[in-house]
């Protein structure tokens, strides 16, 4: 642990967390603060993508957002959010909005790039992300950056879309069963991990379009589910609603009034919000690429529009929704110990009554599982970059096994581990995203007037 915790410590340092923001700031300026002026036209084009697929190549916009969503729209969204409140206090959200704020931009640019660059597999499927970006983009000197890029890319797919998913809905189950008085076996936990297993595999075995079905119904449906149990509880509690965002804006800079001295530091906050928002929207770190290349649109601005929606509805609604019951319920926050799930499934039972934790863990489940489908999905690609077609079904079979393993590890070391690895995805695709900016900006400039 103490290890782990040094070198996340190193790879989420001040450093890193400027760049980003440089990042996101330089691509706001150079497209004329794009996450804003494109909002209206991205709220129609997401409306307008609500639609079936009727392209035999690649999938639609929509499915490709849905695939993208599916890797983001999961435990952070619930867990991530309570352990960012409880570690670096209320405070902790206002800078995953800053954070969503400028990962608009920066997920626009990826979208767009994904489609300027990508290629046409064997089996005449759109590929793209990252690597290709850099590779295409930049130039074979980029070519070692990719392969690094890609490597990283499988071991997040294993750690990040794999364990912290399957880990987070153990704890959750296991909390909704403490409820009730019952007592999860590691036995069981072990089958319930063999079920998602089961299922993952047979998905990912489907390739990519039946994967973007799947994405496409699981994702939209758990997500409304949620944020409406989310309003009610804050409608219900509104008279706390205010005290809620004063504790959020006065925890962001002066942290020690809000949360009685346990976390004193601004540059904790700061850091758990920028650390637990990138990894629950995953701007900067070029992933959402990935699933957004594969999209059947002719025009990179359609799908760069996918891309403000996309952090915009994972972060700036689901998480704020969760941040808000947290906050409005008057749950008890154990501020300076990394809670996860059970502190949000405490939160909805306290305002709604026991039942809703058995929702919030069922959303759980289905926002886990959407995730370590959208999260295979990047796997299989960074793979099939590195080693060909030929990975593909050895790595689904990896996948599946490595499922099982996560029954086993604890919530602390899983988070660790994903928090390091986003960091070290994240900073070369940050460094192509600065090289390529003019690409970006050209492909926007204008956009107003179409």
């Amino acid at each position: 642990m103490g290890l782990l915790e040094r070198i996340n410590s190193y790879i989420w340092g001040v450093p890193t967390l400027l760049f980003i923001l440089f990042v996101g700031l330089l691509l706001t300026v150079r497209t004329k603060f794009a996450q804003f002026r494109l909002f209206p036209m991205a709220c129609r084009c997401f409306a307008e993508k609500l639609k079936p697929c009727k392209d035999a190549q690649g999938v639609s916009p929509f499915q490709a957002l849905c695939t993208a969503l599916a890797a983001t729209v999961g435990t952070g969204n619930i867990a991530g959010v309570a352990g960012a409140i409880s570690i670096g206090g209320a405070g902790a959200i206002f800078w995953m909005w800053i954070c969503a704020l400028l990962g608009m931009v920066i997920k626009c640019a990826e979208a767009v790039l994904a489609i300027v660059f990508r290629k046409v597999d064997e089996r005449g499927d759109y590929i793209g992300g990252p690597m290709y970006i850099m590779e295409m983009g930049l130039g074979q000197k980029w070519k070692p950056v990719a392969v690094l890029y890609a490597l990283f890319g499988v071991i997040a797919a294993f750690g990040v879309g794999n364990l912290t998913q399957l880990n987070a809905v153990l704890s959750g189950i296991h909390g909704v069963a403490g409820r009730y008085g019952h007592e999860i076996s590691q036995k069981t936990d072990v089958l319930i991990a063999a079920v998602i297993a089961l299922f993952v595999g047979i998905f990912l075995w489907g390739g990519v379009k039946r994967i973007g079905h799947i994405a496409e119904f699981l994702v939209p449906y758990a997500a409304v589910l949620y944020v409406v149990m989310g309003a009610v509880v804050i409608i219900l509690c509104y008279d706390q609603i205010d005290n809620a965002f004063t504790a959020i804006l006065k925890g962001a800079f002066c942290p020690r009034a809000v949360t009685g001295g346990v976390v004193g530091s601004v540059l904790v906050v700061c850091k758990t919000g920028a650390s637990r928002g990138i990894f629950t929207n995953e701007a900067g770190m070029g992933t959402a690429s990935i699933a957004h290349a594969a999209s059947n649109v002719r025009r990179p601005l359609e799908q760069g529009l996918m891309g403000i929606m996309e952090v915009f509805i994972d972060t700036i609604v689901i998480c704020t929704v969760t941040a808000l019951v947290i906050l409005c319920s008057g749950v008890f926050v154990p501020y300076g110990t990394d809670t996860g799930a059970e502190l949000t499934s405490e939160a909805f039972c306290g305002a709604l009554g026991s039942w809703a934790g058995v929702m919030v863990t069922l959303c759980l489940v289905c926002f886990a599982f959407a995730t370590v489908i959208g999260w295979g999905v990047y796997g299989m690609r960074c793979a099939q970059y590195l080693f060909g077609d030929q990975i593909l079904k050895p790595f689904m079979v990896m996948q599946v096994i490595t499922l099982l393993m996560g029954a086993t590890l604890k919530t602390d070391v899983v988070w660790l581990l994903a928090e390091s690895v986003n960091g070290l995805m994240a900073i070369p695709n940050l460094l192509a995203l600065v090289k390529l900016t003019p690409v970006v900006a050209a492909e926007l400039k204008g956009t107003v007037s179409k």
